[in-house]
């Protein structure tokens, strides 16, 4: 959800009384307001659930006859239809669903899912500036989304830190969701769309002009916003609009190295790329520019301070190279990355010993595991196997007992998973395991068959 931005107090628009409902939603606060709208804390009794509700403020709306509103209106006309169109379309962790939308002639509104937090505005201040380490992570989550949305033909046209909402997850920055899709392209829609939306500052060039966009001008757009959000200043600035856009076609941003201490010469490379002027000079797709910047957080293990932890990004690049979640989709991998255990294991640490009965199962990400079979060494497994599926698979306890010891023959990391853990999955992202855990045992099958058969008789 967005708040749109917040009207100066010498401008402010006079106060009118909180609504009890707006349609069957009950009112309990504002929580923002602009020149053309506002947004409510609502809740909806039918889902039992808070949503957000954006509601074109009463008197500007589409239903309003005034002709110094009549321009204003349209375009509101085209804005809300843009979101409307999407009711119940975009599912994806980092994506703000959009739940309902009523055409109202006199104040229509938008029904959204709620998300307790702040837009990143709150971090783009110089004394409010986010360690490097989160910027990325932000960055990752973003072009995952943005990634999926382009995959259903749809080009943003306005990412900027006002669209983007964080929330806490203790003393960091955790939930990332893009929002506000009021000024989308779609490249499927066969109805006329207005050119040339989106907010100046992190504008691409290609976007001024009114041309045809793909992904490319949404990554600009996106590389601007993470450049805000490290040096504290967006990379073109000026009082007047004609000078930002002179920038923005023929300037140059400072480099980030000159604002800011401690900023990796990967980063800084990344984000010059994404502000060429030439969209061809680009990463050429989300994958790429997300698997770039995973890149940056790999190279450079200083930027994670003493703990030295796995970041989420880092984590969700290793599990999509792994063929045991070839079929997993982002959202069911992101289900992954946040539900399962991870592990680092030492050398000769065993994951499981013979005659101990299974209560987990283990994938392995990274490094290498031995099975051994009375003391004897039959198979070595890296990174992409599964062992001790049958805590899951097995129908009754007696088959969950292990008949092997599977010790660590180089240090390795696995996601684990004991069947309480897995049954609160949804139920696609269980459908997949089950289906991956079929290729495993089709596979050990055919290996068992080649080896007998090729045994002497």
């Amino acid at each position: 959800m967005t708040l749109p931005q917040l009207v100066h107090p010498e401008t402010s628009l006079p106060r009118v009384a909180l609504p009890s409902r707006i349609g069957k939603y009950i009112v309990k606060s504002k929580i923002g307001e602009g020149a053309t709208s506002e947004v409510f804390l609502a809740h909806d009794p039918f889902r039992k659930q808070d949503v957000a509700i954006k509601r074109v403020r009463l008197g500007t709306g589409l239903g309003s006859h005034s002709p110094a509103d009549s321009r204003g209106a349209h375009f509101q006309q085209r804005f809300f239809d843009a979101e409307a169109a999407l009711v119940g379309q975009l599912q994806h962790p980092n994506v703000v669903q959009i739940l309902d939308a009523v055409a109202d002639a006199e104040a229509p509104y938008l029904v959204m899912e709620y998300v307790e937090g702040f837009t990143l505005r709150r971090f783009c201040r110089a004394d409010k500036l986010l360690p490097l380490t989160q910027v990325i992570e932000i960055g990752f989550k973003c072009a995952m989304a943005l990634g999926y949305c382009y995959r259903q033909g749809l080009v943003h046209r306005d990412v900027k830190p006002a669209n983007l909402l964080v929330g806490w997850d203790g003393d960091r920055i955790g939930e990332v969701k893009v929002t506000d899709f009021g000024s989308v392209f779609n490249l499927g829609a066969d109805h006329t769309q207005v050119y040339r939306v989106g907010s100046l500052a992190y504008m691409a060039p290609e976007q001024l002009d009114g041309d045809l966009l793909d992904c490319r001008a949404d990554i600009y757009s996106m590389a601007a916003v993470l450049y805000h959000l490290i040096a504290g200043r967006p990379p073109f600035d000026a009082i007047q609009q004609p000078a930002i856009m002179n920038q923005i076609y023929h300037g140059t941003a400072p480099p980030l190295a000159s604002l800011r201490e401690g900023v990796p010469a990967g980063l800084q490379a990344l984000i010059e790329r994404c502000l060429a002027k030439e969209r061809e000079l680009r990463p050429a797709s989300w994958d790429e520019f997300a698997q770039a910047l995973s890149a940056v957080s790999a190279q450079n293990p200083q930027l994670r301070g003493p703990l030295q932890e796995v970041l989420d990004s880092e984590r969700f690049t290793l599990l999509r190279s792994l063929e045991f979640f070839s079929d997993f989709g982002d959202v069911e991998l992101w289900e992954v990355v946040h539900r399962a255990t991870w592990h680092r294991h030492t050398y000769g640490q065993a994951l499981y010993r013979k005659g101990e009965e299974g209560n987990s199962f283990h994938i392995v990400t990274q490094g290498q595991v031995e099975v051994y079979r009375d003391s004897r060494a039959v198979a070595s497994l890296g990174a992409g196997s599964s062992v001790g599926e049958m805590a899951y698979l097995a129908p009754n306890p007696a088959l969950r007992v292990h008949s092997v010891d599977i010790l660590v023959s180089q240090p390795a990391t696995t996601v684990s998973f004991t069947p309480d853990r897995l049954e609160r999955l949804s139920l696609s992202t269980r459908h997949l395991f089950d289906k991956a855990f079929i290729r495993v045992l089709v596979k050990r099958l055919h290996a068992a068959h080649e080896a007998a058969a090729k045994r002497p008789a």
